[in-house]
C-alpha cells in the first residue's frame, strides 16, 4: 500500500494539524495492526512538527509500558500517577508542561526535553485509559491549546484502534 502524507510545512501549526488529522485517520483505517498504526502516527507527528520525542505508552498490568515512538531513547515503564504520563493517566486529563523542571515528580527520560504535552487515550465505551500520547520538545513553553485541541482529536482516532 502506497500512502504518503503531504503537508505544506509553511502553513500555521493549526493548519498543519487540520490537514494531518484526516490523512492520519485514512492511514489507520487501511491497517488493522495496533502497533503498526501507532508507529505510523508517531512518525507522521515527528516528521511534520519536528518534535524532540513523540510516542505512546500503553497501559499493561497497572503500568505504562513504552510503545511505538520516534526520538531519543525513552523510559520503558512508568507507574500509575508518576511523572507527567502517569499523572495524565491517573487524572484522565491532558497535561501541558511549559517547563518540565517545574513539574513535581517529572521523570527525566531525556535531558533534552524542556516542555511536554501528554494526552490520555480513553476507551470510548468503558472510559478507561488505554494508553497515553506523550510529546516532548527541546524548547521551553512549546505546547499550547492548539496542540491540546488537535492531539485530543488524534487521541479519539487512536482510541478506535482497539
Amino acid at each position: 500500500m502506497d500512502i504518503e502524507i503531504k503537508i505544506d510545512k509553511s502553513l500555521t501549526k493549526e493548519s498543519i494539524y487540520q490537514e494531518l488529522l484526516p490523512q492520519i485517520k485514512y492511514l489507520v483505517e487501511q491497517e488493522t495492526d495496533l502497533i503498526a498504526n501507532l508507529a505510523n502516527i508517531a512518525a507522521v507527528l515527528k516528521e511534520n512538527f519536528n518534535f524532540l520525542w513523540v510516542g505512546f505508552y500503553i497501559v499493561k498490568q497497572n503500568e505504562l509500558v513504552l510503545g511505538p515512538f520516534q526520538g531519543p531513547l525513552a523510559c520503558t515503564r512508568i507507574k500509575f500517577g508518576k511523572g507527567v504520563c502517569g499523572t495524565s493517566w491517573k487524572d484522565k486529563e491532558t497535561i501541558i508542561v511549559p517547563d518540565v523542571d517545574e513539574f513535581p515528580g517529572h521523570i527525566a527520560c531525556s535531558t533534552q526535553s524542556k516542555s511536554e504535552i501528554v494526552i490520555p487515550i480513553i476507551h470510548p465505551k468503558n472510559k478507561e485509559v488505554l494508553m497515553v500520547l506523550d510529546v516532548d520538545s527541546e524548547k521551553l513553553n512549546f505546547f499550547d491549546s492548539i496542540d491540546a485541541l488537535y492531539l485530543q482529536q488524534l487521541a479519539k482516532i487512536a482510541a478506535n484502534l482497539f
